[in-house]
């Protein structure tokens, strides 16, 4: 990927004391969207899955999977497309192409239809959330970028608070495509008042070609690794099939690295991984990634298949961790732009697998929620405050100014990849019909060695408080 010139913000509308907020609340309400739209489907899965009659869970997995390897795969070019074709046009074409999508999948009438919609719906927000960042990172000065930041982050952890409650009680009163419907009015909002208010970045001189081979060895290897985990309890799938399918998602992986490595304008610019913290930092998003999604859609298998909770109830029940996400984000934002982002990174990570391992030990087949599930609840979105935001902020600190769209983009897209992973875990753990409260042991356990091993990737980021956006690529 050819390297950028500085971007520069051209002031095309009066700037008032205010403007740097108004652009942080227009951006953010469409990375929003996109963070709601998760977590909503997480609490739908089990309507969807009934909507469409004899789908099973692993066919059904695709509603979300196919969206996240495509939004990955789509993340790092939208990321140069803002850099080079200007911010605010790449940002409004994301969010106009979502909003469609959106309608789309509503209207969907077959689990076929539903998931090409999401292909679509992905291709809007991985526009939209690379130039929505980086809007928000040209709009304040250095020094308050770190704090800002990990505000845009704690915007995705708002949604996912809201996500579980909202989509269950939608889902329960007016049906499954009401999930995506809910999505036009704010994004109209976001839309109408983002082509007034926000200020075209001067675009670079340089352009980038779309790597389409890259793109195209990205999803086939993380959606044939996907595959083969899904499919592993599937009768219509033998040993030999899962394991040509799993080779494949690998092969494809070694040829993506050797492609970016040799090719003269890359996917993925591997020079960004010169520098130690961006390295560590992504490793450790992956992983994270991976260990969110799998304890977020385990919640929902637990909270219907083992206490029997109503749809309704079980979104209202996994709330209070995602609503702790955003104080403990905003807390910790402000101290790591003094002290720096890696002691909250690892103790935010400690504290994620001692949720689990409450989660593994405590909780019984008999509901007794505020004893033996609440506790375990706080301390996982504790723990995300702590994490997540501060993963997004690390990963652009250490950035010169013309890599943070396509730096940010990498990174969010590695979170993606790791969500697929986790999404297609849970699922051929614990998608069969029958589930057993010893079906989550193997869950809970494998999610504590994930979030250990997040906090020991952690121990390599640099624990200097960036202050300036001009700082080298490599350390």
């Amino acid at each position: 990927m050819v390297a950028t010139a500085p971007t520069t913000t051209a002031p095309t509308t009066g700037a008032a004391p205010d403007a740097p907020w108004r652009v942080f609340w227009i951006a953010s309400v469409a990375a929003f969207l996109v963070s709601l739209d998760t977590t909503m489907l997480f609490s739908a899965f089990d309507a969807l899955r009934h909507s469409f009659g004899h789908t099973t869970a692993a066919e059904l997995s695709w509603v979300l999977n196919a969206y996240t390897v495509v939004y990955a795969a789509m993340l790092i070019p939208a990321g140069g497309l803002a850099d080079t074709h200007g911010r605010k046009r790449v940002f409004l074409i994301g969010v106009a192409l979502f909003l469609a999508a959106s309608a789309a999948c509503g209207l969907a009438s077959s689990v076929s239809l539903l998931v090409a919609a999401r292909v679509a719906q992905a291709v809007g927000a991985a526009l939209l959330t690379p130039a929505s960042l980086s809007i928000v990172i040209a709009a304040f000065p250095s020094e308050r970028r770190a704090i800002v930041v990990s505000l845009w982050g704690a915007v995705g952890g708002v949604a996912a608070a809201v996500g579980p409650s909202l989509g269950s009680f939608i889902t329960d009163v007016a049906g499954w495509p009401w999930a995506f419907y809910i999505n036009l009015p704010l994004g109209a909002l976001a839309l109408w008042r983002g082509a007034a208010h926000l200020d075209e970045s001067v675009p670079s001189l340089s352009r980038r070609r779309v790597d389409g081979v890259g793109m195209a060895l990205l999803m086939l290897c993380v959606g044939a690794l996907a595959l083969a985990i899904v499919e592993t309890e599937s009768p219509s799938r033998t040993r030999g099939e899962l394991a040509v399918i799993a080779v494949t998602g690998v092969a494809a992986g070694a040829a993506f690295i050797a492609w970016s490595r040799y090719s003269r304008a890359p996917l993925v610019d591997l020079a960004l991984f010169e520098n130690r913290t961006y390295r560590h930092v992504n490793a450790a998003t992956f992983v994270f990634g991976a260990a969110f999604s799998m304890m977020f859609l385990g919640f929902f298998f637990y909270m219907r298949g083992i206490w029997g909770y109503s749809l309704p109830l079980a979104g209202v029940a996994v709330t209070p961790g995602p609503l702790l996400v955003v104080p403990t984000a905003i807390i910790s934002g402000r101290q790591a732009a003094r002290l720096g982002h890696r002691r909250f990174l690892v103790g935010g990570s400690l504290l994620y697998a001692a949720s689990s391992l409450w989660f593994m030990l405590v909780p019984g087949p008999q509901p007794n929620y505020v004893l033996h599930w609440l506790p375990g609840l706080l301390m996982s979105g504790a723990a995300v405050g702590l994490v997540l935001p501060s993963l997004s902020a690390s990963a652009v600190s250490r950035l010169p100014p013309a890599r943070y769209a396509v730096g940010s983009a990498v990174n969010q897209a590695t979170r993606q990849m790791g969500s697929v992973l986790g999404v297609a875990i849970t699922v051929a753990l614990l998608g069969h019909a029958a589930l057993a409260r010893a079906d989550f042991n193997r869950l809970y356990g494998l999610h504590i060695v994930l979030a250990l091993l997040t906090g020991l990737l952690c121990l390599g980021v640099d624990t200097r408080p960036a202050t300036r956006g001009d700082v080298p690529l490599t350390e």
